[in-house]
């Protein structure tokens, strides 16, 4: 039998599967629409916010009367600066973890499919809790999404065919 050939680096680079960059691409992508959010938030902070969200539902000609944006409208015009402020702090906080996901997933950093597995998983309760309290299809698809990341990322994890990466000696570029 011939021997197998030496597995480097940058034959696990070129091989790494579809589903990792997908995963990487995902994570970053909510990342930066969280490091919107934040942005938006604090620029909130200081101005009149039943103004501004009355000035944007005239902007997109939207009906102020319909049931979901009066409510919608009644909860923003009772946040405080200080909640805009945790809001903003909260949203910055999830968007680094998101962001460290994506890019380490986009380099392909083994650590980084550890990572996105624990903060992925560590935050299914929460999702579980949310749609207990208030059903929505768009949590239950959020949901669905998180868990098969989770089990993906497991399963790949887990995989005899990314043995002989997990068993080699790091490298400095690995950090």
């Amino acid at each position: 039998m011939p021997a197998a050939p030496a597995h480097t680096e940058t034959q696990a680079k070129q091989a790494s599967p579809i589903g990792i960059l997908l995963i990487g691409v995902f994570k970053l992508v909510k990342g930066l629409l969280l490091v919107a959010v934040g942005i938006g938030a604090l620029k909130l902070v200081h101005r009149n916010v039943a103004e501004v969200v009355s000035h944007w539902v005239d902007i997109l000609r939207v009906d102020p009367d319909n049931r979901f944006i009066h409510g919608t409208m009644s909860r923003l015009f009772s946040v405080t600066p200080n909640q805009l402020k945790e809001l903003s702090a909260g949203t910055f906080f999830y968007a680094a973890l998101l962001l460290t996901e994506g890019t380490g997933l986009l380099m392909r950093k083994h650590w980084a499919e550890y990572f996105t597995v624990i903060t992925t998983a560590a935050l299914i309760p929460l999702e579980l809790y949310e749609l207990a309290r208030h059903f929505s299809w768009a949590k239950i698809v959020v949901l669905l999404v998180n868990v098969a990341i989770v089990v993906y990322l497991i399963a790949r994890l887990r995989s005899p065919r990314t043995a002989p990466e997990r068993n080699r000696t790091p490298a400095l570029s690995d950090f």
